[in-house]
């Protein structure tokens, strides 16, 4: 039975995030497995390179299935997304590879890519709604973008995971960090090898409250130092937090 390798898109506004549970929402897994279905004689199984909360987006997530046969790549592509079109889902595969029996999306990947995206403006969104996180204040990026250097490199990031992360292990290595402002756009990129539980959006959370002048440098030091989530600032919201891509 051959397998073959996702590239995924989809808007994550109307879903309960990438993994199967129960919620009146549907799952991006249980909708592609669903489309899917319509095509192979049983409902397969589909594994993501990274589980990503209710609505997150997606332009470059991975994921791998087992297929009863083979298929052209590009018939097979068509294939899927035709039926998650006629779902109105808002999910599309942008690419489909046969892989080997050794690859797997999620232990398989050496680095993922996610992108944060704050729109600082006084007026509220209409064509980026449930797509960027509104921050009406301004927000000073220079000093965003110095307390940022603070995560870069391997630390103990349990005062920026959720109290609920099931990782064993709170040490991460953030390979790169970048903060940077395009008219009136900020844009976080990130990748790692790994991120925990809400990393990223704990992250983004406390470097807004840099540039707001609420923190400084220094308190983003302590409050990594203390290890302890309750002394770092609120998550930032879903919906400005983009799955980009992941190396193999």
């Amino acid at each position: 039975m051959p397998i073959y390798k996702l590239t995924i898109e989809y808007n994550g506004t109307n879903y309960c995030g990438w993994q199967r549970q129960n919620s009146i929402k549907p799952s991006i897994q249980q909708s592609i497995e669903e489309a899917i279905s319509k095509i192979n004689l049983a409902t397969p199984v589909i594994f993501g390179a990274g589980r990503t909360d209710a609505g997150v987006h997606a332009v470059g997530q991975v994921a791998h299935v087992r297929l009863d046969k083979h298929w052209n790549p590009a018939k097979l592509t068509l294939a899927i997304n035709a039926h998650l079109k006629i779902a109105r889902h808002t999910i599309r595969i942008l690419q489909v590879e046969e892989v080997g029996e050794d690859f797997h999306a999620r232990f398989s990947a050496i680095k993922r890519y996610y992108k944060y995206k704050i729109l600082n403006r006084f007026a509220e969104p209409s064509l980026e709604k449930n797509l960027v996180w509104h921050v009406s204040s301004s927000l000073n990026v220079d000093l965003m973008e110095e307390a940022a250097y603070v995560f870069a490199g391997k630390h103990d990031f349990t005062s920026f995971r959720a109290t609920h992360c099931q990782a064993k292990n709170p040490v991460i290595t953030l390979d790169k960090i970048k903060v940077y402002k395009q008219e009136n756009h900020i844009y976080f990129e990130l990748s790692a090898r790994s991120f925990l539980h809400h990393m990223v959006r704990n992250i983004v959370g406390a470097l807004k409250k840099v540039g707001d002048g609420s923190l400084a440098k220094e308190d983003i030091k302590n409050i990594l130092e203390l290890k302890d989530r309750n002394k770092a600032p609120a998550t930032a919201p879903a919906c400005g937090l983009y799955f980009c891509r992941v190396d193999y």
